[in-house]
């Protein structure tokens, strides 16, 4: 039933192949943006043959391992390239090659003109090979092939402006920092096979035998080191406190780059990891509450930054990493679940976010550069009033604004108080529930009014570019308007099929029918908690519905400001800031978090290396080989004369060997 699974990976690579060996050649661009769109849409229609195969199994048998080849056998080690197909794959493949597919698209229209557009495509189309060889490994080792292959390619594309100084160093920032989360995985990789074999002769890195063995791991001791160690790897992939700050940089990439790594792929591996291996986490409690915690501060720490940034791909990198760390949350409240349902909406609502503000940037850069102007394309305080310049530009970017900020009716409002609700009645955390529901409630809070704040400054009141460039402002063409109608009509949509229990109740018992079809995921953790959180308190429907207002609430509040501030009133930002200025100067400088890092690790490991250039490898190093060199120079300065190339200095060293022979022997 499930043969045909490795085509789902096979296709990316192939387009990687045509366009990377002979997109040069091929020059026509939108031959080689049809190969690269055409082997995502593959991709895409294998997915979608196998997640119709799998739900037409029964619920306990949603689940296979599909061997291609053994791949590594050394003692008791082995390792298949297997791919595993169940709920949580076929969602995520879902994902990757539905959202990947509309982002290729996108790029057709947006990268025209660009030099290098075959490496573009190329890189594009490895970067999704990558991310569905992570999602559908059977196996850690395989998961770690496509967990480095989405890093390799997250270099390639954020520096794919390589003659840019910032994109080259952004490139390189995502690069080392993840290396350090990827340190963290691999440890607990190690670790986990380690143990299993040497305590329970288990010797496997297959997810469904980890799974199925996860009974004799104890709770906590070397489990929390375990999944404390796979979190790290989490936190570097998908940017959180402490690993977060190549992300925003990341927006040095062009757009479409953007829009992948932020809402399909890269930065959602570290969540799906840990709903994959929920097993393993949910025998830590104490594993459980640092991730919750981080979770929880990076969605409020993030947040706070949005507030003030005036690049709008800025704004939109510090929204990603906040709502991450809301299903981080999730995750650490052993809602796997929420999480991943959470991880859905995003992708639909974050991608035409990401996608509308590029086609904003292109109508944009277009009119700057038709009057010759310098003005940053990308900058907030340079836009207003295009709503009326690009209708359906603003439409699609509005709807799925009203869905990131939580309102009533939209994807993301079912997805976040699924986590904020989880966030408040888990049983793990007891009273540190409450400061965990507060941080979500308050990032929610803050993110509708940074996400009104840009849509006021972009659309709305009098467009701030010179007369003559405001003429030129124009809709984008089709190709770039359609992925994001698609995209907008999702963000409303989305959210109906993982009704929380109170709202489908409300219309006649409706179930959560995402949180049903993972139920063969999550067996394991919900079992375990079955066993383990009976102390749980009883919370009613009321207090679910109450924390549930009093979230819109605060999200209703968010708007009403930013709308004052922006649109009613535009003079009252200039006033806070007047005011407040220590603290404006503080949240636009992202709390001087890349400065300290720059103190503390940064320039102390530059100093190092210096020492071990100039100290060690010049002064020891070059000295042993210099002295070495020297010596040998002045043995050869005195041996040379030997070899003079004179006869008459041959015949007086001959003559002058017989009288010290002769001489010895007479004297002797």
């Amino acid at each position: 039933m499930f043969d045909n699974v490795w085509l789902i990976p096979l296709f990316p690579f192939i387009g990687f192949l045509i366009n990377g060996l002979l997109g040069k050649k091929i020059k026509n661009e939108t031959v080689i943006g049809g190969i690269g769109a055409l082997a995502v849409l593959c991709s895409f229609l294998v997915s979608c043959k196998t997640i119709l195969a799998l739900l037409s199994l029964p619920g306990e048998e949603r689940v296979a391992n599909v061997k291609v080849f053994t791949w590594i056998t050394s003692g008791s080690f082995n390792a298949d390239i297997a791919f595993l197909i169940d709920p949580l794959s076929c969602v995520m493949i879902m994902i990757v090659t539905g959202v990947g597919f509309l982002i290729h698209v996108y790029s057709i229209g947006y990268m025209h003109g660009e030099e290098g557009f075959y490496r573009f495509f190329a890189y594009l189309n490895l970067f999704m090979f990558s991310m569905l060889l992570l999602v559908l490994g059977n196996n850690l080792l395989l998961m770690f092939v496509g967990w480095e292959g989405v890093g390799l390619c997250s270099y390639l594309l954020i520096g794919y402006y390589f003659h840019k100084k910032s994109a080259g160093d952004a490139g390189k920032k995502a690069f080392v920092m993840n290396r350090v989360g990827d340190f963290g995985f691999l440890l607990g990789t190690f670790t986990l096979y380690w143990y299993m074999g040497q305590a329970h002769n288990v010797w496997t890195i297959k997810f469904t035998d980890l799974a199925a063995n996860s009974h004799l791991l104890p709770t906590g001791g070397i489990v929390t080191a375990i999944t404390l160690c796979f979190f790290l790897g989490a936190t570097g992939k998908s940017a959180q406190i402490p690993l977060y700050t190549w992300l925003p940089d990341a927006m040095e990439g062009p757009t479409p780059v953007s829009a992948l790594i932020h809402a399909a792929t890269m930065v959602t591996a570290g969540v799906y990891m840990i709903g994959r291996m929920n097993y393993l986490f949910i025998r830590s409690p104490e594993t459980l509450m640092v991730v919750a915690v981080v979770g929880g501060c990076t969605a409020l720490f993030a947040a706070t930054i949005g507030t003030a940034q005036n690049d709008i791909k800025r704004v939109l990198a510090y929204s990603t990493v906040s709502q991450l760390g809301y299903m981080f949350l999730a995750m650490g409240t052993g809602a796997f679940a929420a999480g991943i349902f959470h991880l859905m909406t995003h992708a639909f609502f974050k991608a035409c976010l990401f996608l509308g503000s590029g086609a904003v940037i292109h109508s944009m850069h277009h009119a700057l550069h038709h009057v010759h102007s310098h003005d940053d394309a990308q900058d907030m305080r340079n836009m207003g009033g295009l709503r009326s310049k690009m209708p359906l530009t603003f439409l699609t970017f509005l709807l799925a604004t009203i869905a990131i900020a939580g309102i009533p009716g939209f994807s993301g409002f079912f997805s976040k108080d699924e986590i904020l609700w989880q966030a408040f009645s888990n049983p793990h955390h007891g009273q540190l529930n409450y400061l965990l529901w507060g941080m979500g409630a308050l990032a929610a809070g803050l993110t509708a009014f940074y996400m009104f704040r840009l849509v006021f400054m972009t659309f709305f009141g009098e467009c701030r570019i010179t007369p003559k460039a405001k003429d030129h402002l124009h809709e984008s063409p089709m190709v770039i308007v359609i992925p994001l109608i698609v995209l907008a009509a999702l963000s409303v949509v989305g959210g109906y099929i993982g009704l929380p229990k109170v709202i489908g109740e409300l219309f006649g018992g409706i179930p959560n029918y995402f949180e049903h079809y993972l139920e063969p995921v999550f067996k394991y953790s919900e079992e375990y908690m079955a066993q383990h959180a009976a102390h749980a308190a009883e919370h009613s429907a009321t207090l679910e519905w109450g924390l549930m207002g009093l979230s819109v609430l605060v999200a209703l509040v968010g708007i009403t400001i930013a709308f004052t501030m922006y649109v009613k009133n535009t003079e009252l930002p200039k006033r806070f800031v007047a005011t407040f200025p220590a603290l404006h100067r503080a949240v636009y400088n992202k709390w001087y978090i890349d400065e300290l890092y720059d103190y503390l690790f940064v320039n102390p490991c530059k100093a190092l290396g210096r020492f071990l250039w100039k100290g060690f490898d010049v002064v020891v190093v070059d000295g042993a080989v210099n002295g070495v060199a020297n010596v040998v120079m002045a043995f050869s300065g005195v041996f040379r004369y030997m070899q003079s190339g004179y006869i008459y200095n041959y015949a007086w060293s001959m003559a002058f060997g017989v009288v010290v022979i002769l001489g010895y022997y007479v004297f002797k």
